[in-house]
């Protein structure tokens, strides 16, 4: 058997990881010690339901994939931190911690991965389609590069309506070879729309290394050059510098109207979903290499005390609290009473759920 591609980065990301070089930065300077600590356990709860998720599965109450986000955390929290009214949010099926952080509750999102009603999506979108449009979370998409399109025309709307927003559009390494991803690109860099694609670069696709799936001058935001946009990389595993550079775009968008490609470097902890093994395409000392010294919820945490923001006590009691509420949520899903019969014809068709007595139209779309 071949020997397992080894991960490999940009020299200029492996440096050893230690204080954040960004903690001054004027978006994480004005972080108050209350927002600090939000942040951190934000992260915190993220990590813990994940993990929680694994005993559910491993329960037999969570059927199809489960694509956990552990060791990803800091993508999540530091970008979505940063973002307001009128932003908009769209990713592929790695989607809990995005879910988390827009404010979508532990209940529904382990509901929806065990199919009952209760559930985001009603118990019919599973682990890769979680969706909060109330939030302005549009999914939760099972379609690999799929999303990138569909976050462009998002983009398109905010512009459309002036208004001062814009749309991140997540996605994994292996998505960027996609040719709706391309197609995209040319479409946000030749409308000059509010959109930032967000590429979460774990290395491993599904579980061929990019170093033998793509072709690529050292980094794939790069591939920005090509349309013109503005592209940067980021160390995912430090939360500020997570928000540093994304708040960057993020000005870009909204005062510019302009495109950005950030690629983020982070790292999965386990395999590409819970039915993948994961023990042929990496070495177990990566991986334990990674955990043990670019965590991303470790570094924060040792961020925070060193900063005198968080004590030991504050951490166990947040970390235990996340745990807690993940454990509840568990016990609601399992008392959640699965969908009818009746509710696979609901939710399909706005126009189906809203016809009146009187109303002869079918498959007629509304746009409000």
């Amino acid at each position: 058997m071949a020997k397992p591609a080894v991960l490999t980065h940009p020299e200029s990301l492996k440096k050893p990881a230690g204080p954040s070089e960004f903690a001054k930065h004027p978006i994480n300077a004005a972080l108050s010690k209350a927002e600090k600590v939000a942040l951190y356990t934000k992260m915190a709860r993220i990590r813990h339901f994940e993990q929680r998720c694994i005993r559910t599965y491993q329960q037999g109450k969570i059927g199809g994939f489960l694509h956990l986000y552990v060791g990803q955390e800091a993508v999540a929290a530091g970008t979505i931190s940063l973002l307001g009214k009128h932003d908009h949010i769209i990713t592929g099926y790695r989607d809990h911690g995005h879910a988390l952080m827009v404010g979508m509750s532990m209940n529904e999102c382990m509901a929806e991965l065990t199919g009952k009603v209760t559930g985001c999506s009603q118990g019919k979108g599973g682990s890769m389609h979680y969706f909060a449009p109330d939030k302005n979370y549009w999914g939760g998409h099972g379609i690999v590069g799929g999303q990138a399109p569909l976050g462009t025309g998002l983009a398109y709307a905010v512009k459309y309506k002036g208004l001062k927003g814009c749309c991140l559009a997540y996605m994994g390494d292996g998505a960027v070879n996609q040719g709706a991803v391309h197609e995209a690109y040319n479409l946000a860099a030749l409308w000059d729309l509010p959109m930032i694609f967000v590429i979460e670069n774990n290395g491993y696709s599904m579980g061929t290394s990019q170093e033998r799936s793509t072709a690529h001058p050292g980094c794939l935001a790069k591939r920005a050059e090509g349309y013109g946009m503005a592209w940067d990389v980021i160390n995912g595993h430090d939360v500020y510098e997570v928000r540093a550079k994304t708040d960057a775009a993020v000005k870009r968008a909204h005062e510019e109207s302009k495109p950005t490609v950030l690629e983020i470097f982070t790292y999965r902890y386990f395999g590409h979903s819970m039915a993948d093994p994961d023990k042929t395409y990496r070495d177990k000392d990566e991986i334990k290499e990674y955990r043990e010294k670019k965590d991303p919820v470790l570094l924060f945490e040792n961020e925070l005390l060193a900063e005198g923001v968080l004590t030991p006590a504050t951490r166990d009691a947040i970390n235990e609290a996340a745990m807690a509420e993940a454990d509840v949520a568990a016990t609601f899903a399992e008392e959640s009473p699965d969908p009818t019969v009746a509710d696979i014809t609901k939710h399909i068709y706005w126009e189906e759920d809203n016809r009146g007595p009187n109303s002869t139209s079918r498959g007629t779309i509304i746009f409000e």
